[in-house]
């Protein structure tokens, strides 16, 4: 096998010592110096979009300082905690960035953030700069309350090409085919797929895709709509325990519950050749090309979608995943920081610089009219790969745990752990759920 690069190798032992000996932990940036106690404030996250969200103000910073903006980031899993508690306790940030579905609702109905349709129809430029079924992820009630703010991010199946070349297969069509191929890189001494466990949220793409390819995307509305033993329904069993049975067959990394995705370790498997493949969104190219440049340069990156369920009732057209992460703003923000923040979403977000530096970095933004610019990406296979699943879609769904209310997606992330570890049942995990219809 080719060698990885020492850069690369050295990254990849930092990030699997962080994964398996710490719990995710939030972190952040430091506070600009130019904003001051009336400057809005911006909560982001670290990761794939980090760079160009910091550009993004520090250029606007630069070219507007007197309407500057403070900008901090977080850990992932740190700052879902974090910014819940701030915005209860009136002390969120100015801009809130996050994924729409229940959680936006549930600020929404406790009134924590600002409307956005009199900003809209005095800028209508700014509505139409977005793919509409994107777009709607904002909107509760008929209401605008969130505006996209980075790429369309489909889950789907990364897989290493060089692995599979030493094992000569290709990459799964099919359930069945996947299920296949768990024994012959089993007995290669290469984990089947990588899992970022810990984390929790990870082990949910597994569950959304398998359930809307087995019974389609009304199975999870019937559970959005409340309706009586919506996790009943028997695509919802049946998806439980073909996870059950993948585990059990040793389609997961050994140690898969001690990996935190926060800790980039899942990616770090995939791009050193300890796992063959990774169901993710599609924020992990970006993350890639920052942490394995050669692997990605290289074209031993490979990417399908998730593999159709012989006889399913679902399209395998579909996808799930975020259509995209989003702003909305506070309401207790002050007056001075809204007008700011205004200012921002209609000239700063999405300028021609911003929607560049996010094609550069191998994502596809959530706007109209970039085809060409996608056409002369490094990274043409993939965000034309992208924009095509998303653009294709009969139906792109919300990742579980933001569609659904907040206690809701806790306990079934807290469910999902136990399936996936063995400790409970897949109609224990119904009934458990069930009980949380309405919450």
């Amino acid at each position: 096998m080719t060698m990885r690069t020492t850069k690369t190798l050295t990254a990849t032992a930092s990030a699997l010592a962080l994964a398996l000996g710490l719990a995710a932990c939030g972190s952040s940036g430091p506070a600009d110096p130019a904003a001051d106690s009336s400057s809005p404030t911006m909560w982001a996250l670290t990761g794939s979009s980090e760079d160009i969200f910091r550009s993004s103000v520090e250029r606007w910073n630069e070219e507007n300082p007197d309407a500057s903006i403070n900008q901090e980031f977080f850990a992932n899993d740190a700052y879902k905690t974090k910014v819940r508690t701030a915005i209860g306790a009136g002390e969120g940030p100015s801009f809130i960035y996050g994924w729409g579905g229940g959680v936006l609702k549930s600020y929404v109905d406790a009134g924590h953030v600002e409307e956005l349709d009199d900003f809209l129809a005095e800028n209508p430029e700014i509505k139409d700069r977005y793919i509409p079924s994107v777009f709607e992820n904002g909107v509760i009630d008929g209401t605008t309350y969130a505006l996209p703010n980075n790429n369309m991010q489909p889950v789907v199946l990364y897989y290493n090409k060089q692995v599979f070349e030493q094992i000569g297969a290709e990459p799964p069509e099919t359930w069945d085919e996947l299920m296949a191929l768990v024994p012959k890189f089993n007995d290669a001494g290469i984990a089947p797929f990588a899992l970022a466990g810990q984390s929790k949220w990870p082990n949910l793409m597994w569950l959304s895709y398998l359930v809307d390819r087995i019974g389609g995307p009304e199975v999870f509305q019937a559970i959005l709509d409340g309706e009586e033993d919506a996790w009943s329904d028997p695509a919802v069993i049946e998806a439980l325990t073909k996870i059950q049975d993948l585990v059990d067959a040793g389609g997961f990394v050994n140690g898969f519950s001690s990996i935190a995705a926060d800790a980039g370790a899942d990616s770090a498997l995939l791009y050193t050749d300890r796992a063959a493949m990774m169901v993710h969104g599609g924020w992990v190219y970006q993350n890639l090309k920052n942490d394995a440049p050669e692997f990605v340069e290289s074209g031993e990156v490979g990417f399908v979608p998730f593999p159709a369920v012989e006889g399913g009732a679902g399209d395998p057209a579909n996808v799930v995943g975020n259509p995209a992460n989003m702003w909305s703003l506070s309401s207790t923000a002050s007056d001075e920081q809204k007008e700011v923040a205004f200012e921002y979403l209609k000239d700063g977000l999405f300028s021609e610089e911003y929607t560049q530096a996010m094609i550069d970095s191998g994502a596809v933004p959530a706007v109209n009219g970039i085809e060409d610019q996608l056409a002369a990406s490094d990274d043409k296979d993939f965000v034309e790969f992208v924009y095509g699943l998303a653009q294709d879609a009969p139906s792109f769904q919300l990742s579980w745990d933001q569609a659904l209310s907040p206690a809701q997606g806790d306990a079934m992330l807290a469910n999902l752990d136990q399936i996936f570890i063995g400790k409970i049942t897949p109609e224990q995990f119904a009934e458990n759920m069930n009980a949380t219809l309405g919450k």
